[in-house]
């Protein structure tokens, strides 16, 4: 089965690091995040993943010269424009030439780390006859996402993206979707098209949209909080997957306290500095005396003597926290 991966926005959630990073490429313990995402899908039968790009994607040719991820053939195009989730759905789709051999194909969202069974959804698809299923993960609070109102058997009576309270359903779109290829044909070429607010609303219309309720390990790790929440995950084994927490590379002072933290290769953490459920990235340099607490350090950073940053704060690539200052909550440098 072939895949489209949406991998062309611009990670403002997770500015300051992807200001020179595109989000799917930071790191997530050894890898880059695409990579558990195209590992997942290669383990349910997923053959060939197009690669639907925009932000910076001269960084995913770079990193996989030989078109392969994980094991898995990659093709990549590019949007000339940004065309929303269904334009770029069909841009690439189109591009790739998917419909050189028609059949059904998966989409999911690139910041989307799950253990979905793609088979078992698959097998549902195929035994409603759905032109596309969505899958549903339930939530507390609904009102950041698209939630999906299913009726008899798991078809979908409604598709409201991001509502106001109180939301009709706690069951969201948790971005992962099998489709036919008629799906592309309710695409408008040339223009912005949104598969939430325009495509699954028509389809609820038309009794063609399904959906299948699975609450599996799921993460959209596309916020600060939920980025560094996945790297924890690993560590505690929630994906029953092994994890070292300091890489072999990274050198910590017998002083120092690393306590449920990622390391990363040629990364420096000081005599007396403390790093506490937070992601310090390669060759970033915690200097002594400082504090990591709950917070991401990008690559090459350093965070000075006696510094300490805390509460969810996204220290950027290269950026040096002055020794002694306070961050709380923050991003460094400041991303407009």
């Amino acid at each position: 089965m072939q895949a489209i991966l949406l991998v062309g926005g611009f990670g403002t959630r997770l500015r300051p690091l992807t200001l020179t990073t595109p989000k799917q490429m930071l790191p997530v313990l050894d890898r880059p995040m695409i990579e558990h995402v195209v590992s997942g899908l290669g383990r349910h039968g997923v053959d060939r993943v197009v690669l639907a790009l925009g932000y910076h994607d001269d960084a995913f040719r770079a990193a996989y010269p030989d078109g392969r991820c994980a094991g898995v053939k990659l093709c990549c195009v590019v949007e000339p424009e940004p065309l929303d989730t269904a334009g770029a759905i069909r841009f690439a789709y189109e591009a790739s030439g998917m419909g050189a051999a028609p059949g059904t194909f998966l989409v999911a969202n690139g910041d989307v780390i799950t253990d979905l069974d793609v088979g078992e959804m698959l097998r549902r698809h195929r035994s409603a006859g759905a032109e596309a299923t969505i899958h549903l993960i339930e939530v507390g609070d609904p009102s950041r996402y698209g939630v999906v109102v299913t009726g008899a058997g798991g078809r979908v009576t409604a598709f409201v993206e991001k509502p106001s309270p109180p939301a009709p359903s706690r069951w969201i779109n948790a971005g992962t979707y099998l489709m036919e290829p008629s799906v592309i044909g309710r695409i408008d070429g040339g223009r912005r098209v949104s598969v939430e607010r325009e495509i699954f609303p028509a389809m609820a219309a038309d009794g063609t949209l399904w959906a299948l309720r699975h609450n599996t390990y799921w993460v959209d790790a596309g916020t600060a909080e939920t980025y560094l929440r996945v790297q924890l995950d690993l560590l505690d084994g929630r994906r029953g997957l092994p994890a070292a927490g300091v890489s072999a590379d990274a050198s910590v002072d017998p002083g120092a306290v690393v306590e449920h933290s990622v390391v990363m290769a040629g990364a420096v953490v000081g005599a007396g500095s403390v790093v506490r459920g937070s992601a310090v990235h390669s060759g970033a340099v915690i200097e002594a005396g400082a504090m990591v607490l709950d917070s991401v350090v990008g690559s090459g950073a350093t965070v000075g003597q006696g510094a300490r940053v805390a509460d969810g704060t996204l220290i950027g690539e290269g950026f040096a926290v002055e020794p002694g200052a306070a961050l709380s909550g923050a991003r460094a440098p400041e991303a407009a």
